[in-house]
């Protein structure tokens, strides 16, 4: 009967509880949702609060109608919260919003000084304006690392250069800052998903390291090869031998800029097995792969390559004019948007966030500072975003927040864009696609919803668009926090039960 009472009676001041209903802001009087579903929902929150599972812990929920903002459920939904990567909604969402569906990257091979004689006297540049995708081999149609290196070479071969009488530099100048958030795990840099940005990213800024396991468990491993290349770093290799199928348990550790790098933790006990790690400094691998390749093709290089940016010192003439040799096009911003929230890649969500904020404010000099301008372009949209403290725009960090009534706000604005039939389209379906396709398949949500999926430490987080039973589109954001170790399933049974009361839901 109370909670009954509280789904009747419920003032804004009462929206951090765990029994908020709203209508939507200023507005009075009860949901139009369906009340006997929503107190089904609510009284399933509730059991699902209280359970072993999240006692100690915060579920919250928000569901709002799109066609005028009303927020119809708001369990917890005002409460600050980690976000995981679900944050990478917004931010996606932002960039196509300003940047446009057709949005494309330039990268550039450009030389200064003269070409005399098939001996350029000067440099080699390749300017990057922070593609996350440049030798990613990700798309079709578009090269990988080797392809794009090679036809790169073969741009200076026929301008007549057979000598570089200077240096190979991988310009990342776009960005002067040290572009890691500060607030990432150390022991997440030295792995793939913690790869920093760079304004001259290359093969999504990662290597690959394949093991030879030993012929035991406990035995030490052996290094079998990296790919690509990187002789310029250091490695210390601790990693043992674990019993078959056990899966990947290795950590890498590193930092960027730094060129040591430990690997640790266990492989499987089998004929070989590859993990990836961290590039920590991507302009200077794509300078170093090119002079390679130059050599490779009998034109010398008299200077070893170098990289400026990312906080490094300028040790060339940056403001020297320079000729173009050739020009790079990324794909779309639609099909890189799409990639991000489908494999879920911290990369180019770091990448579309500096982008973003450069095209709405010229002299952006940080992440932090491009999170401001990020939350100021949302606000300007009518968008409550009280709680919104987010330090990336992965959701990588764990230290960043968002209220759920913060993303369902968000979402709920991007419907009034003209981009949000492409984000739209970028978003993976429950059941069928992306980093949902194995939730809630064979139920009544499967098909029916769009999330976007996160997961860090302890936190379990969906947030997308579902239509309604009586066709209303809407938008909800569904945050688990510090869960229970161990409860992981049992998460993931109580969070696939709520997706099928969603659809249940009505809303007019």
């Amino acid at each position: 009967m109370l909670a009954f009472a509280r789904l009747l009676f419920y003032s804004l001041s009462c929206l951090s509880t765990s029994y908020a209903f709203s209508p939507g802001a200023g507005a009075s009087g009860p949901p139009t949702a369906d009340s006997a579903a929503v107190q089904q929902l609510v009284n399933q929150l509730d059991a699902f609060q209280s359970s072993p599972a999240v006692r100690y812990g915060t579920v919250a929920l928000s569901v709002r109608r799109v066609r005028d903002g009303q927020e119809l459920i708001g369990y917890n939904a005002r409460q600050s919260l980690p976000s995981a990567s679900t944050l990478k909604l917004i931010t996606t969402a932002t960039a196509l919003a300003v940047l446009s569906p057709g949005y494309t990257y330039t990268t550039t091979l450009e030389y200064d000084g003269v070409i005399q004689d098939s001996i350029l006297t000067g440099n080699i540049y390749i300017r990057g304006t922070g593609d996350p995708s440049l030798g990613s081999g990700r798309f079709t149609g578009y090269p990988d690392q080797s392809t794009l290196i090679k036809s790169w070479a073969t741009a200076i071969r026929n301008a007549g250069i057979k000598r570089i009488q200077g240096t190979v530099v991988g310009d990342a100048s776009l960005y002067a800052d040290l572009t890691t958030p500060t607030t990432w795990p150390f022991g997440d840099l030295g792995n793939y998903y913690g790869a920093s940005l760079s304004a001259l990213n290359i093969n999504e800024n990662l290597y690959r390291v394949t093991f030879k396991p030993g012929r035991s468990v406990g035995a030490a491993t052996t290094v079998a090869r990296f790919e690509p290349a990187v002789p310029y770093l250091n490695f210390r290799n601790t990693v043992t031998t674990d019993a078959p199928n056990t899966g990947d348990q290795v950590n890498i550790f590193g930092a960027p800029f730094q060129t040591q790098q430990w690997l640790t933790g266990k492989v499987p006990l089998t004929s070989e097995f590859t993990v990836k790690g961290a590039l920590p400094d991507p302009a200077y691998h794509a300078a170093y792969a090119l002079q390679q390749q130059l050599v490779a093709s009998n034109i010398t290089v008299a200077n070893p390559p170098l990289s400026v940016g990312g906080g490094l010192p300028a040790t060339v003439d940056l403001s020297a004019s320079r000729t173009r040799l050739a020009q790079y096009q990324s794909p779309a911003l639609a099909d890189l948007v799409r990639e991000t929230n489908f494999q879920s890649i911290n990369l180019y969500a770091e990448a579309l966030l500096r982008t973003t904020a450069l095209a709405l404010r010229k002299s952006v000099p940080s992440t932090d500072s491009s999170i401001s301008v990020l939350a100021t372009y949302w606000k300007s949209k009518g968008v409550n975003l009280d709680g919104f403290r987010i330090r990336d725009g992965s959701g990588l960090s764990t230290t960043g927040a968002l209220t759920a009534d913060n993303m369902t706000g968000v979402l709920t604005a991007m419907t009034r864009e003209q981009a949000f039939t492409a984000f739209y389209g970028t978003i993976p379906v429950v059941g069928q696609s992306g980093t949902v396709r194995s939730l809630a398949r064979g139920t009544a949500a499967a098909g029916k919803i769009r999330a976007k999926s996160g997961s860090i430490e302890g936190v379990r987080a969906y947030a997308g668009y579902f239509t309604s039973a009586d066709g209303e589109q809407m938008s909800f954001c569904l945050l688990v926090n510090k869960f229970t170790p161990g409860r992981n399933r049992d998460v993931t049974a109580e969070l696939e039960k709520v997706f099928v009361r969603l659809v249940g839901l009505t809303a007019r």
